[in-house]
C-alpha cells in the first residue's frame, strides 16, 4: 500500500509542476489601472486554457494533500 500511494505521490508531484510551468504570468502591468483588464478573457477564465490549468492545478493540489496525509499515516 505505501509503494502503490508513493508511486501515486510522486505522479501527482510532476503533473503539478508542469500544470504550474504551463499557466501564464498573472502580471497585467499598467492595464489593471484603467479598467482594460476587463476584456472578454478575463470575464470567462473559467472557460479558457488558464482557467483549466488553474482548475486542474487545484485538483492537484488536492489530492497533493491527502496523498501525504495518507502516506504520514501509513508510516
Amino acid at each position: 500500500m505505501k509503494t502503490a500511494l508513493t508511486i501515486l505521490f510522486i505522479i501527482i508531484c510532476i503533473a503539478m509542476v508542469c500544470l504550474v510551468v504551463a499557466q501564464e504570468g498573472k502580471e497585467a502591468g499598467l492595464g489593471t489601472i484603467s479598467g482594460m483588464a476587463d476584456t472578454y478573457w478575463s470575464k470567462n477564465k473559467g472557460r479558457s486554457l488558464q482557467g483549466k490549468l488553474l482548475k486542474a492545478t487545484t485538483v492537484c493540489c488536492v489530492l497533493f494533500f491527502v496523498v501525504a496525509v495518507a502516506l504520514s499515516l501509513a508510516m
